[in-house]
């Protein structure tokens, strides 16, 4: 797939936002620019994919989650991009709950919703998923025993039942921050890639969409 001229909605928190680095700096931003892409960005900082059982008092963006931006995205895009999760295993209070769910309120059923919404919104376009990355203190277990694995596994497993390709950050990005120095050089705050760590996703993310949509237009 050529980039150059494709319209691309990055759907997001704050990785995709550009936390960590400057808006310059960000992938979204970097696609554009080194590959010709017109890149949209949509990451909004907190958001989590499932919908919170208690919404934030005062009313917060974080309650923004991404089922409902899915629906507010342009709908001309060639490529959309969904980056999430990470928030969902950080501070998100909905269930995890299970493969079979079908609602927006668990983490599982919040990905079978978001998919069916972008495959029926973008029927003709290119919807490929990235898993989260690795972060500080991903083992410890949040309230209902489930680790950050456990969120990335699940993101597999939704988007492969749809065929959606998947670009698996977690196992290729280089960026573990549990080691000091990869964490001093790429994700100082155990969580938001810097500079140094967006550029590693602008090359990962663009060389996979073109080979996804090569393999796709096949």
């Amino acid at each position: 797939m050529i980039l150059k001229g494709a319209k691309i909605n990055f759907l997001g928190d704050s990785i995709t936002e550009g936390v960590g680095t400057t808006v310059q700096d960000c992938f979204c931003t970097q696609i554009g620019e080194k590959y010709g892409a017109i890149c949209r960005n949509y990451g909004i900082s907190g958001t989590r994919i499932a919908r919170q059982q208690v919404p934030a008092n005062p009313p917060s963006t974080f309650d923004l989650d991404f089922c409902m931006r899915s629906l507010e995205m342009d709908e001309d895009a060639d490529v959309v991009v969904v980056f999430g999760g990470t928030n969902d295993y950080g501070h998100g209070d909905a269930p995890f709950g299970t493969f079979e769910d079908r609602t927006v309120d668990t983490y599982c059923g919040g990905l079978h919703v978001l998919y069916q919404r972008l495959l029926e919104r973008y029927p003709r376009s290119l919807i490929v998923i990235l898993t989260p990355l690795h972060r500080w203190g991903e083992r410890q277990p949040r309230f209902d025993g489930h680790i950050l694995d456990d969120f990335v596994q699940m993101t597999r497993k939704v988007a492969e039942y749809y065929s959606l390709p998947v670009l698996d950050l977690y196992a290729m990005s280089g960026m573990q921050p549990e080691l000091e120095g990869v964490r001093n050089q790429y994700v100082p705050d155990g969580l938001h890639p810097n500079t140094e760590g967006h550029k590693i996703l602008t090359e990962l993310i663009a060389k996979f969409l073109e080979q996804a949509g090569e393999k796709r237009r096949l």
